[in-house]
């Protein structure tokens, strides 16, 4: 489950442009809202089942520059995990993935 969301944060920051003013980061805001999106529409079957699936060569490399980059912008991070997170660790919660 962990792999989706680095996936998809690095497809958000891959199409990063760094830009000024309200929205410092447009693009990860609507990523943020996509993968708040998806947890809170799929159900916990779904989501243990995508977990235990393995992940493809591509991904991997996907997932790995997301993380890069979100070491490397703390504040891209930081917005980021404070959108998701909440929403992430509720459903977790819900399903059971977490005690």
């Amino acid at each position: 489950m962990t792999r989706n969301f680095y996936l998809l944060a690095l497809a958000a920051l891959l199409f990063h442009v760094g830009a000024g003013g309200a929205q410092q980061y447009p693009i990860m805001d609507k990523l943020a809202d996509k993968v708040v999106q998806k947890y809170q529409s799929s159900s916990c079957q779904d989501l243990i089942a995508k977990k235990s699936q393995p992940k493809p060569a591509k991904k991997e490399m996907v997932e790995e520059r997301a993380m890069e980059m979100l070491r490397k912008d703390p504040q891209m991070r930081t917005e980021f995990l404070n959108r998701v997170a909440g929403p992430i660790a509720n459903k977790m919660f819900e399903c059971g993935m977490i005690p």
